[in-house]
């Protein structure tokens, strides 16, 4: 692991990490008409569009299909895409990882300050849809929030995550950032702070190759009596 001062602040991912969102299928289903959904590959959606904004991804998803004139093609098909997930998310297509609630409630515990930040416009109205207590949401676990902000970059650019971190008033070497995409993990090490990668999709390498400091399949799998004293490391028992 790099080394970094002492830890005391969290900056979460949404999709990936804290929820099973239904973004990804719903990237693939708006692909009908323009090339073969089954092109748009778990590994591809990781690669190249999660944690990406909706037209940057949505560029990126179809030239990584090789689709010509992808950049003209790209706004029809975000657009297509943010509808068919409206009506997932509508569904019920939302889930809470259980260890994610746990590592979040653990955390909190701490008296650590804790921010959400996503670029997903969607994200405040999943993780409100995430009951954690009498009258209480996911949402109102994290003391910030920057999670749909109109930025002037995206990942694998920092702003967000020093945003976020401005937000918590905390300095952001001393914050740590739970990631489960690649250019979210170059996003937090280009802004100096910590990258827990989480590879819920078999795609540790990905998150490994980004230089995350530490990899889990699992929140449980981080080192909670560790993280106290302000270092990310893996759990050993």
């Amino acid at each position: 692991m790099n080394h970094y001062p002492t830890l005391t602040a969290a900056i979460f991912d949404v999709d990936g990490v804290l929820l099973a969102s239904p973004h990804e299928r719903a990237w693939r289903e708006a692909l009908q008409g323009i090339a073969d959904p089954k092109r748009f590959t778990t590994a591809m959606y990781q690669a190249t569009v999660a944690g990406k904004p909706r037209l940057a991804g949505a560029v990126a998803a179809l030239e990584a299909l090789a689709v010509p004139d992808a950049a003209k093609l790209a706004p029809a098909y975000a657009v297509s895409k943010q509808k068919r997930l409206e009506e997932l998310i509508h569904a019920g297509g939302v889930k809470a990882f259980p260890d994610a609630l746990r590592f979040v409630q653990t955390v909190r515990s701490l008296g650590w300050p804790m921010a959400v930040a996503s670029s997903s416009k969607n994200a405040n109205q999943m993780m409100q849809s995430i009951q954690v207590g009498a009258g209480r949401t996911l949402l109102d676990m994290f003391s910030a929030n920057v999670c749909g902000r109109e930025l002037a970059h995206g990942k694998p650019n920092p702003e967000i995550f020093l945003l976020a971190a401005t937000a918590l008033g905390v300095e952001p070497a001393r914050c740590f950032v739970a990631e489960d995409a690649p250019a979210g993990i170059k996003a937090a090490r280009a802004g100096g702070m910590a990258a827990l990668g989480v590879a819920r999709l078999e795609d540790a390498a990905g998150l490994r190759a980004a230089e995350a400091d530490l990899v889990v399949t699992s929140l449980d799998d981080v080192a909670m009596d560790t993280l106290a004293q302000g270092r990310l490391c893996r759990r050993t028992t």
